[in-house]
């Protein structure tokens, strides 16, 4: 599998497209190629050629219908991309799909309607007929059977006067035959006698119809309205048969106002042409349907020029009045029997007529009416037409709205993108897209700051990292010890740079000068004081000739000679702490402001006689571990350094023996809170004595691990100096 889908990725890289990644794509991309390949073979002589060519084949409409549903994604993916072409097709869908529906569902239902009226009118016409005929025959039974009574013995009857008392009409070619007890009778004028009718049909009498017929016959292959009257009067049955032929003439009369008007016998449902198996329908089913050859009526292929020999066809259709004023065309079945054997036959009648013609059709007893009608429904068109612009009009703004304020945004977002953030969305309306769009606004103002915020926060902490570098350097490097003293300090900031002090100073190799102090605050301006206070004790350190006295420049002249130049040092001035406290304490009061103070403790450890001179400016009193685990605070000294001028410090001597531990330390350690309440001194004095054995530098990791232990999840909360010094 891995083979196939690098030879997959490495086709799809050839002509530049993304690999396939779902099913379809892979089957079809495999599909094609199979498909190229059986290509090739149908190259091939004999049957090998035959059966690849067929199998090539069937692969391509597989091929086919795996990339319908590909093209059809392809399609809708580019023009669908767009939100107004999804708005287009929704609106589409919702709006324009169901008028489309009811309007061809209306145009059906108003064809049907107008076919099924077209053929009630010309079967109507053809009953109103038939109903003439009959009346007619009626009137001739009648005055026949009136002449026979008067005259028992005539032969020629004359219907001259019977015609003239009959209402005008146009029959072309009506006929009559009369009986008198089954026996033909003589009629004039000539040209009413029908001599084709010998007799009354045997079917007649024996289905006993009665008195009246009326009747579509087919008689000789011919078409006729026929109607049969019997009278009895004097002993004697008058038996009349009046006939109209269906010729072109009285079928302009049946289609007058409809269109034209075709009636197509002979097309016979006969029980004699079914099996003698088979069962009777239920019902007649009609169906017709026009061919290549000609037309099939029920399924049976009836010759186009034979149709029209034996069909009538009667009326004119009119032209089209409006572009809506389509042709109708409906069938339907007319009951026709064989007048020779009264057995039923099929035969059907096509009308073809216009809207307009039926509409004048319906409304043909009032015209004016049917013209207030017809303006009526025009007018509701028209308005109909004219909401359904305005309603067009609405949904084209409605579109624009929604598309315009996606394409604002958009167009935000990639300006965005390219870095451009003073990009604004024009805002004049007033919906929800345009809140979204000045939320979008403000949403950019706001990242706009934060990322100015987060640009300026970016310079802060590199300048708080230098800060820290810088400060790293105060503090001091190196392992720094004297032969009789071990050494160690370490501090841990809260926050970048650190409030917190210490300083370790050599003097002469064998003495040294310790520091520790905590700035009040936290943060930068804390480690600016920080700076301040350190370099005024490097000071104080190193440039001896702003402290030291008349009588002393000259002790510092002696040594210098004596000890060389480059020992020019002010350790003497360390062996007295509670003067430098007061020199420092000056020195800040005058040069930071007055809510800025720091706490220190100083001290001079001579390493010759192992003393320990200091004095505590405020800061928490240091602990002095003895090593039979009796604890001294050093706690001589005055008040904080800086918040109060011409302050004055004590000091005191502690003499140290060897496994004595130093232990200084900041509010930081002692300080941090828990659900158990404080840290404390006990605690760091109980992790100091249960690890005095270890190294300095892994009892301060025991301290710092305690206290990691003791806050937990929490912050830091402040500054943590410790420094720790042991008696060798």
């Amino acid at each position: 599998m891995g083979h196939l889908r690098n030879f997959e990725t490495a086709v799809f890289r050839r002509v530049r497209r993304d690999p396939p990644l779902g099913k379809v794509h892979r089957i079809a991309f495999w599909l094609f190629v199979f498909y190229l390949a059986l290509s090739a073979g149908r190259l091939l002589p004999g049957q090998a050629g035959v059966f690849f060519g067929g199998v090539s084949v069937l692969t391509l409409l597989l091929l086919v219908a795996f990339c319908i549903p590909l093209l059809w994604r392809w399609v809708f993916g580019r023009l669908m991309w767009k939100v107004r072409n999804r708005l287009v097709v929704t609106y589409l869908l919702m709006g324009l799909a169901p008028v489309v529906l009811f309007v061809t569902l209306a145009s059906i239902l108003l064809y049907v309607f107008s076919g099924q009226f077209a053929i009630f009118a010309a079967s109507s016409e053809i009953t109103s007929e038939l109903g003439h005929i009959a009346t007619q025959d009626r009137a001739f039974a009648l005055h026949i059977a009136h002449m026979v009574a008067q005259q028992p013995k005539i032969k020629v009857v004359d219907l001259a006067e019977a015609e003239d008392s009959m209402p005008v009409h146009e029959d072309f070619g009506m006929t009559v035959a009369a009986f008198e007890d089954g026996q033909p009778l003589a009629l004039t004028p000539s040209s009413l006698h029908d001599a084709s009718i010998s007799q009354a049909p045997a079917w007649y009498h024996d289905n006993d119809r009665g008195d009246r017929f009326k009747r579509i016959v087919i008689h000789e292959g011919k078409l006729y309205l026929r109607a049969i009257d019997t009278q009895t009067l004097g002993g004697h049955t008058i038996t009349t048969i009046t006939s109209l032929p269906l010729h072109r003439e009285n079928v302009d009369q049946i289609a007058r106002g409809l269109g034209t008007v075709t009636i197509v016998p002979d097309v016979q449902i006969d029980d004699d042409d079914m099996p003698s198996d088979a069962k009777p329908p239920k019902k007649v089913q009609f169906s017709y349907q026009r061919t290549a050859r000609g037309v099939k009526v029920n399924g049976e292929d009836l010759d186009e020029m034979q149709t029209r020999r034996r069909s009538i066809t009667g009326g004119m259709l009119p032209g089209a009045q409006h572009f809506y004023d389509v042709t109708v065309t409906f069938w339907a079945p007319l009951d026709t029997i064989d007048w020779e054997t009264g057995k039923p036959i099929q035969t059907y009648a096509k009308v073809s007529s216009r809207p307009s013609l039926l509409y004048q059709r319906l409304f043909i007893t009032s015209l004016k009416i049917a013209a207030v009608i017809q303006e009526i429904l025009i007018g509701i068109a028209i308005f109909f037409g004219v909401i359904e612009l305005f309603a067009f009009y609405m949904a084209v703004r409605l579109n624009r709205t929604i598309t315009r304020s996606i394409r604002d945004l958009y167009q935000a977002t990639v300006a965005i993108d390219k870095g451009d953030l003073s990009h604004r969305i024009q805002v004049t309306r007033n919906d929800q897209l345009a809140a979204l769009s000045r939320s979008f606004n403000r949403m950019i103002s706001s990242l706009e700051r934060l990322l100015e915020e987060q640009r300026q926060k970016q310079r802060l902490e590199n300048e708080l990292a230098i800060a820290q570098e810088v400060q790293a350097n105060l503090f001091p490097r190196g392992n720094i010890s004297v032969p009789s003293l071990e050494l160690h300090g370490a501090c841990y900031p809260a926050r970048t740079v650190s409030g917190d002090y210490y300083d370790f100073l050599v003097f002469g190799g064998t003495s040294m000068g310790l520091a520790i102090g905590d700035i009040s605050g936290k943060g930068i301006s804390a480690a600016l004081l920080m700076a301040t206070l350190h370099s005024a004790v490097r000071a104080y350190r190193f440039a001896g000739e702003e402290l030291i006295t008349a009588g002393t420049a000259a002790l510092a002249i002696a040594s210098t000679r004596a000890m060389g130049e480059d020992e020019v040092e002010c350790g003497e001035l360390f062996e007295e702490p509670s003067k430098i406290l007061a020199l420092l304490n000056r020195h800040l009061y005058r040069s930071t402001q007055p809510e800025k103070y720091a706490t220190l403790w100083l001290g001079h450890y001579d390493g010759l006689t192992s003393r320990l001179i200091y004095s505590n400016g405020g800061q928490l009193p240091p602990f002095l571990l003895r090593a039979d685990d009796s604890v001294t605070r050093l706690d001589c000294g005055g008040t904080v350094v800086g918040l109060l001028n011409n302050m004055s410090y004590e000091q005191a001597t502690e003499q140290l023996y060897p496994g004595d531990i130093l232990i200084a330390y900041s509010d930081g350690v002692t300080e941090p809170e828990n659900e158990f309440g404080e840290f404390g001194e006990d605690r760091l004095l109980e992790v100091v004595r249960r690890h005095r054995h270890l190294s300095l530098e892994a009892i301060s990791e025991q301290v710092m691990q305690s206290l990691r232990t003791w806050i937990g999840g929490q912050e830091q909360p402040d500054d943590i100096t410790l420094v720790l010094a042991r008696q060798r």
